[in-house]
């Protein structure tokens, strides 16, 4: 299977502009990227995570966002997922084709958070947890009785706390990857923050959780972002058709079984197709706070256990190293509009082994690989989807 269009949106807070604008705006580019037109389309996919909380639009939600297009009748899926939404969105699209009901299969996310404030925004994500032990995973978290202001941040400053203990990392190393990701996202003209920032700065900013500032932290965001997947014989240009080489979709395990879930979902990702750390040029990871990248790349492979400070450091993450780690900006400066997240990494990927990505282009990037985890199952995540794309 391969993709043959995509379109995003910019990313950012558009109070005044409507799901079904953001939707519509995506799809109409993917389809002219792949020169398609709606009737060639067999199938929609449409990942959404909190419009029913924060725009009340609770069901059909894809049946919505398609209103205004010609996709209208289509079979359409509608897919959540916490933040792995769109990426499950295309899990399901090629599962589709592989079963022989369909040859192609447009996938768009959405996610509308402006609107309604910060606090409805967060407490709307805190639902990507079991809401019966929420108290209880506060207390453990924080230590202290009470809602936390930032769940999820919460939760990251947690798991920074471990991944320090471990590794010797300190703030200053976690700041180190929000200014690479800001230089990134300062080329890259969807991102939703477009200035350049440095370390200093990120540490200086509003403190949030444990060790996290404000600017290690993705923003709430509004946009959208559609791919188009089509079964191989029924490519016609592979000029610009980028194949899908894995799509390993895995759940959370309560309890800390190991190995976690990002591993146990690189590793299947891997398996599937037939490819290892080594054989990578580009990568987008899942950092909604940025030391999640370093403890990523670890688990990637990219560097050994405790040593993703030491290659941040070695300059291989950036633009021009040997592995750009989230040239988009990543989720902390391209924006983090839930259900559309997933898709725009891939549409990032997709850009990039065409050789369209302007000045923030990886030079010769021929394999790359997208990492969306999202939700929370104490005291992992709850759902990782690890896709891999090559331009043959």
């Amino acid at each position: 299977m391969s993709i043959t269009g995509v379109g995003i949106t910019g990313f950012g807070k558009f109070p005044d502009i409507s799901l079904r604008h953001l939707g519509t705006a995506a799809i109409d580019e993917a389809l002219a990227d792949s020169s398609l037109t709606p009737a060639d389309v067999d199938l929609v996919v449409h990942a959404n995570a909190v419009a029913g909380l924060l725009t009340g639009q609770e069901m059909t939600r894809g049946q919505v966002v398609t209103s205004g297009t010609g996709l209208v009748g289509k079979p359409l899926i509608n897919v959540e997922n916490a933040c792995a939404g769109s990426s499950t969105g295309v899990h399901v699209a090629l599962s589709a084709i592989r079963s022989g009901a369909y040859d192609t299969v447009l996938v768009v996310g959405t996610e509308k958070m402006s609107g309604k404030g910060t606090r409805a925004a967060l407490d709307a994500l805190t639902t990507a947890a079991d809401v019966d032990r929420i108290e209880e995973f506060n207390r453990e978290l924080t230590g202290r009785d009470g809602p936390a202001d930032s769940f999820f941040m919460e939760v990251y400053a947690a798991t920074c706390a471990d991944y320090m203990a471990r590794s010797g990392a300190t703030a200053a190393d976690f700041a180190e990857v929000a200014a690479k990701n800001s230089r990134h996202g300062s080329l890259n003209p969807k991102a939703q923050y477009r200035t350049a920032r440095t370390a200093d700065e990120v540490l200086a900013s509003r403190p949030v959780a444990g060790p996290l500032t404000m600017l290690m932290c993705s923003p709430i965001a509004d946009g959208a972002a559609a791919l188009v997947l089509r079964a191989n014989e029924r490519v016609a240009d592979r000029s610009a058709a980028v194949r899908v080489r894995a799509s390993a979709l895995r759940s959370g395990i309560p309890g800390g079984t190991e190995p976690v879930l990002e591993q146990r979902t690189i590793d299947a990702a891997y398996a599937e197709a037939g490819l290892g750390p080594v054989d990578l040029d580009v990568v987008e990871v899942h950092d909604a706070a940025s030391p999640n990248e370093l403890i990523v790349t670890e688990e990637l492979g990219l560097c050994g256990p405790g040593e993703g400070v030491k290659l941040l450091r070695s300059g291989a993450t950036r633009l021009g190293g040997r592995v750009p780690v989230n040239p988009s900006g990543g989720l902390v400066s391209r924006g983090h509009p839930v259900g559309a997240t997933g898709a725009a990494q891939l549409v990032e990927l997709v850009t990039q082994l065409r050789g369209r990505a302007g000045e923030r282009q990886v030079e010769a990037a021929r394999i790359g690989l997208a990492e969306n985890a999202g939700g929370y199952t104490h005291p992992g995540g709850a759902a990782c989807v690890v896709t891999i794309l090559s331009k043959d």
